[in-house]
């Protein structure tokens, strides 16, 4: 990244809480601490909304194994579901549902008490035969399937339409957002923040928020921290029109193999993982031996799909965290560095409650929910607990 060019807005020399990353949890965040009355300098080193929240899959469920996932999941609901009301912008929320295919009987005990705790948080989610799963979902063979679990009123948005409507939002109660700045260094006496390094030039501020997804374990260094959040590519592929498609479609996931598929216009994007693989930044799309594994499951679960062909495909990085859970808080050895990141895949859907979360810490409240299992110490005392539910 280049320094500021002529005729672009420079950078205030200083900002009460600088922002770093610009996908729908930074912008969620600068909207929520600028409502709040914090001056807020946004900062993103490509595009608002460029990284992985552009090749999010858009869902957006409550269907989560522990009780904080399954919060946040439902504060997402609410939001997203008001959201074109509360910020004038249109995201196409749909509540098509999301259905899970559970193909191992060794799972379903699991899966049984995955129904019993979303109920109890008021989530209308239930265990399904393969039959009722195919009433669901016509279009699907459960050849295999076991059981099933259904959570109807899980939905779908656009996640760049999210991300623009808060920016607005966010500017509105002036923000200010530069994308095309990359941070370079983050600048400390002791433990306390002075200020950030940019591309851009240099900006005193008190406070930090890591929002930076996939590249948050590099600002983490930046500041003398570790951010335990490692890029991983995810590839996904999008079908022509295919036959008898429904208009409504929920999120599939087939597990264990992860294999999942959801409506993209008149045919489907589907996509599974195969392993973490070796970390790092490549979104170079190589279907290699993915592609023949991906038509393998998409035959045997969606056979409709095979005469649809590949309308196109890419590649982009889940943010991964050793349990596959996000971590927010704010650090202990830096003072005023909060971080909100490594969200394995579930980041669109918790981005309203989590600019909620960072505007609680930053001004001092208590956050509306516990999050003290989110914080990143949690890993250096072995108290991790992995959510199971991931796509």
């Amino acid at each position: 990244m280049t320094a500021r060019g002529a005729g672009e807005t420079p950078l205030p020399p200083m900002a009460e809480c600088v922002v770093i990353g610009g996908g729908v949890i930074g912008v969620s965040c600068a909207f929520r601490l600028a409502e709040a009355g914090v001056d807020v300098l946004l900062l993103d080193r490509g595009e608002l909304g460029g990284g992985s929240t552009a090749k999010a899959a858009g869902g957006i469920r409550s269907s989560f194994t522990s009780p904080v996932n399954v919060e946040l999941g439902l504060r997402g609901l609410a939001a997203y579901s008001a959201f074109s009301r509360d910020f004038g912008t249109e995201i196409d929320f749909r509540r098509d549902g999301y259905l899970y295919l559970v193909t191992d009987p060794a799972d379903v005990p699991a899966f049984e008490r995955c129904a019993e705790l979303q109920c109890e948080h008021g989530v209308r989610s239930r265990l399904l035969d393969p039959g009722e799963a195919k009433k669901v979902l016509p279009l699907v063979e459960t050849d295999g399937v076991v059981a099933a679990l259904w959570s109807p009123d899980d939905a779908k948005a656009t996640p760049d339409a999210v991300v623009q409507g808060y920016a607005r939002a966010a500017r509105a109660h002036g923000a200010k957002l530069r994308p095309g700045v990359e941070v370079t260094g983050i600048e400390r006496d002791g433990d306390v923040l002075t200020g950030v390094v940019t591309t851009a030039g240099f900006v005193r501020t008190g406070a930090v928020v890591c929002a930076a997804g996939a590249w948050s374990g590099r600002i983490g260094e930046l500041a003398g921290l570790d951010l335990p959040v490692r890029p991983f590519r995810r590839q996904v592929v999008f079908t022509g029109p295919v036959p008898g498609l429904p208009e409504a479609v929920p999120l599939t996931i087939e597990m264990p193999s992860a294999f999942y598929f959801h409506r993209e216009g008149p045919g489907l994007a589907m996509s599974f993982s195969d392993g973490d693989g070796v970390p790092g930044f490549d979104t170079r799309y190589e279907p290699g031996e993915w592609l023949p594994r991906l038509a393998e499951l998409a035959g045997r679960r969606i056979p409709a799909v095979l005469d649809a062909g590949i309308r196109t495909a890419w590649a982009g990085l889940y943010e991964t965290t050793p349990d596959r859970n996000q971590i927010i808080g704010e650090s202990v050895l830096l003072s005023r560095f909060f971080y909100a990141t490594g969200f394995s895949g579930h980041g669109f859907q918790m981005g309203p409650a989590t600019g909620e979360l960072i505007r609680d810490l930053y001004l001092g409240r208590r956050p509306a929910v516990d999050i003290a299992g989110l914080d990143v110490r949690r890993f250096a005392a072995g108290a991790a607990s992995a959510e199971h539910n991931i796509v």
